[in-house]
């Protein structure tokens, strides 16, 4: 019985682990990563349009990227998208590309990035937390309506622990993996 709240657990886990792994992907450490564009929305005709469906993106070098949009007219809706984002890139187009130069990072925007990494690592321990929280509920509400015994209750409380302590050591590695790389020079 106990079972499917465990499983059902394991997978909001897994899935709030993902998100926070996706999220520092997206986060630029001073190399050029097509990751980084992912949360780009361009307002394209009136229709919220995620950037990478609009054409190709590319990192030609190491601090450059560059779009190919299949719709050229598009190119200054992108470069306004760009420059509105929390990115913190000039957009420059030649009529048919544009290219971003990702920037070296300085040490004050190192230690601001190393700080957006922790604070979305307590975020997503935080979310792990409340999944946990809400199946030892389910567990109790399960044990007063007598489907479950004590003994099931105290074994399934065990294990949601230690799947709850392996996602968030999980958590910790990438968040101690990607400070490591924002601190590289």
């Amino acid at each position: 019985m106990y079972r499917a709240v465990i499983t059902e657990s394991k997978s909001k886990m897994e899935k709030t682990r993902e998100f926070y792994q996706k999220d520092m992907l997206a986060l630029r450490a001073g190399r050029a990563n097509p990751q980084i564009l992912d949360r780009i929305v361009v307002d394209y005709y009136g229709t919220q349009t995620p950037l990478k469906q609009m054409g190709n993106i590319n990192s030609p070098e190491p601090r450059l990227l560059t779009i190919a949009l299949w719709d050229p007219k598009a190119i200054p809706l992108v470069e306004k998208a760009i420059q509105k984002s929390d990115l913190g890139m000039n957009p420059s187009n030649d009529g048919k590309l544009i290219r971003l130069v990702v920037p070296e990072l300085n040490e004050e925007r190192r230690k601001e990035l190393t700080k957006l990494v922790r604070k979305g690592a307590e975020e997503a321990k935080v979310a792990i937390r409340g999944v946990r929280r809400d199946a030892m509920e389910q567990f109790k509400k399960l044990k007063k309506d007598s489907q479950i015994t004590e003994d099931d209750q105290r074994k399934a409380e065990e294990e949601l622990q230690k799947l709850t302590d392996n996602q968030i050591k999980e958590i910790d590695k990438i968040a101690a993996e990607k400070e490591k790389e924002i601190m590289e020079v």
